[in-house]
């Protein structure tokens, strides 16, 4: 198996540190390059040709949004993940939109990290776990990149549950409207995520989108 090509730019020296070592820890990756600027990092883009590259919000050098509008019409098949302390929903919107792939905060934990980037190459996009669905939706008005799915068949029931998960409702709100017991529900969510091949709510949207089971 050909290691996935990664590379690091954040300026914080330390985490960069430390983060070149869980990637490094990692056989199927290979870490290519990394830097604390993104004038450099553009530089690198061209001879080294990662598949992914993980760039921390706010790197000194050009404005994030016309570095990643930089990178997507010159460097096509990057993925990008985008990496920061910062936590608000309008700014993640904007990054996602200017063509990042997938956000993550500094906090994550490595197991997280590693499947983020994993999800971005085979996918195409990732979202962190405190993403809420109201975001999620409005990045689907206007997606950052081409979603796969795993093609489903779902009967009208799943397709109920699905919409309530979609308006983000618990599995008891889920039961009462349908008149289901709590297990019940919790099975048809477990099976959504089985036939929809996800293992995220985000998943389990971005299908309903897609098929038009819910509209944004």
């Amino acid at each position: 198996m050909i290691p996935l090509k990664i590379a690091i730019a954040d300026d914080h020296k330390i985490f960069r540190k430390g983060l070149t070592g869980i990637i490094n820890d990692i056989k199927e990756f290979d870490l290519v390059f990394e830097t604390g600027n993104s004038f450099d990092m553009l530089n690198q883009l061209s001879s080294k040709k990662p598949d992914v590259i993980i760039i921390a919000i706010k790197l000194p050098g050009l404005d994030d949004l016309k570095m990643l509008n930089y990178i997507k019409s010159n460097f096509e098949g990057v993925r990008i993940l985008m990496l920061s302390t910062i936590d608000e929903g309008p700014y993640i919107i904007k990054v996602m939109k200017a063509g990042a792939n997938g956000y993550l905060s500094k906090d994550s934990e490595p197991e997280e990290i590693i499947m983020a980037i994993h999800e971005v190459y085979e996918k195409g996009f990732y979202f962190n776990k405190h993403l809420s669905i109201t975001l999620i939706k409005e990045l689907l008005v206007q997606p950052p990149a081409t979603i796969g799915s795993k093609e489903a068949m779902l009967n009208d029931r799943e397709i109920d549950v699905l919409k309530l998960i979609c308006e983000e409702s618990t599995n008891a709100e889920i039961a009462n409207k349908l008149f289901l017991s709590v297990r019940t529900v919790e099975g048809y969510r477990t099976k959504l995520f089985e036939k929809i091949g996800s293992k995220k709510i985000a998943g389990l949207v971005i299908y309903a989108v897609k098929n038009g089971i819910i509209h944004v």
